[in-house]
């Protein structure tokens, strides 16, 4: 039995720190609109609106620098090849060096261009029928947290860094302290508590933006001890190679932009569903928010598969990346059941950490009916992102573009907005349609992986490392 578990215990012991960081950020988020509760309905509509604006560039963002995990567990990978030992040897350690200065570099540009663009969002939010009062309340939570962008895209490159060397290492003790630290700063800058200014929603942001930087803080400490990581630890960007930086790009691009659909699909449901009114928009905000905790499961199993699947690739075992794939499937299914039975048998305790004892009636009933496609949206989207990182293991990070667009742009939006307006279902409908594309673009990715692991010898991933070291 034991050796039967063994190999579900690889994928979780990578996929398990990189849960634990995304559990972290979105332990920040979570607590933020927990807070919001206790302000109001309108504070829950419109900072629930910005965090999930502010989520989708945070997605976007992370997406441009994920590829450096697999770059780096390829290079381990070719270096234990060809030496035939786990350690480094000194090309490897160079090749890790430069990967790691060209991702710092990358992400300070795209962490300054992403809060540009969040404060930009929050001006164009009455273009998108946004009523008045939901702008007001927006507006400057989404402008306190543009600046946490940059030291959280810097934690991702530390986090892609450390899994990429399989040394991740435990986030637990992060995790639970900068959930506390957040919520003691929310209340202080709602209620203005030590002499400071009561500055409502928009404290929840500053205070968000004060735990990114911490956090970033605390994961270095932890990667500078590290006794392999700190001898490889490079984070002078202004030194980084510019064909390094633009294979980054290049692998990380076509990766940015399936997620930024993902989160973008997401973010044209909230809104539609905005159009039915606050207590419609609230009760969505929640549920996609219990929707978001889980789905972390499957990006640290995604991203932990995906990190495996290099580094059998780099060593030449592409035999075994189907056994691989499929104990990722057996470990995400046993998880969302466990989590749609709880759905199903106690709703109300599921949803009274956001609503209160006595929330809104109608937020309630709307969110109870939510929870069920819920259920589905946590299998349909999870499916989507283990493929997605089981390809981009094999190097293909084009394919998961061309799968959202079409099950996203030309199935799921026109879905929400055939089942929430056309025939008048509402909250319901949206998530109805939400969910028929998140099932189209799995269903076109599991075909896609399977193509690709019976027709491609040697991988996209090898050829996209080699193509840039032949040229120079």
């Amino acid at each position: 039995m034991s050796r039967r578990l063994e190999p579900y215990r690889e994928i979780l012991g990578l996929a398990a720190p990189i849960a634990g960081i995304q559990f972290a950020q979105v332990a920040l988020t979570s607590t933020d609109l927990l807070m919001m509760g206790l302000i109001g309905i309108d504070a829950i509509a419109a900072g629930g609106l910005a965090l999930l604006l502010y989520n989708q560039l945070r997605t976007m963002g992370v997406g441009t620098v994920t590829g450096l995990g697999n770059l780096i567990a390829g290079a381990v990978g070719r270096g234990e090849k060809r030496t035939g030992t786990s350690s480094p040897d000194e090309a490897t350690r160079d090749e890790v060096r430069n990967l790691l200065r060209a991702a710092m570099l990358l992400a300070t540009i795209v962490g300054v261009a992403a809060g540009t663009a969040l404060i930009a969002f929050g001006w164009a939010l009455p273009w998108f029928g946004q009523p008045p009062e939901v702008v007001a309340i927006a507006r400057p939570v989404m402008l306190a947290l543009a600046p946490g962008l940059l030291p959280m895209l810097w934690l991702n490159v530390l986090r892609q860094f450390a899994v990429g060397m399989r040394r991740a290492g435990s986030l637990l003790g992060v995790t639970i302290a900068s959930i506390a630290v957040n919520a003691a700063l929310n209340a202080t800058f709602i209620y203005g508590w030590i002499g400071l200014p009561q500055l409502g929603v928009a404290g929840i942001g500053i205070s968000t933006t004060f735990v990114q930087l911490w956090s970033f803080v605390v994961y270095l400490r932890i990667v500078r001890r590290d006794p392999i990581l700190r001898d490889l630890l490079a984070l002078d960007g202004w030194k980084a190679d510019r064909a390094t930086v633009m294979t980054i790009a290049r692998l990380g691009g076509p990766i940015a932009l399936t997620y930024g659909s993902e989160a973008a699909i997401t973010s044209i449901a909230t809104m539609l569903v905005g159009t039915f009114g606050a207590a419609a928009l609230a009760a969505s905000n929640v549920v996609n928010q219990l929707a978001y905790i889980v789905y972390q499961l499957n990006i640290g199993l995604s991203q932990g598969a995906s990190i495996l699947v290099s580094r059998t690739a780099g060593r030449g075992r592409h035999e075994e990346i189907a056994a691989l794939a499929r104990r990722t499937f057996i470990i995400s299914f046993g998880a969302m059941t466990l989590i749609g039975l709880a759905y199903v048998l106690a709703p109300q305790a599921i949803l009274r950490p956001f609503l209160g004892e006595n929330g809104d009636a109608a937020v309630s009933d709307t969110a109870r009916v939510l929870l069920w496609f819920a259920i589905a949206h946590q299998f349909l989207k999870g499916s989507q992102n283990l493929c997605i990182g089981l390809l981009r293991g094999l190097g293909n990070t084009r394919s998961g573009l061309t799968s959202t667009f079409i099950g996203y742009w030309l199935i799921g939006i026109p879905a929400m907005a055939a089942c929430g307006r056309g025939l008048d279902w509402g909250a319901p409908g949206v998530w109805f349609g939400l969910c028929i594309g998140f099932g189209a673009t799995a269903l076109l990715l599991v075909w896609r992986f399977g193509r690709d692991l019976r027709s491609v010898p040697q991988t996209r991933y090898e050829q996209a490392v080699r193509a840039p070291a032949a040229a120079a």
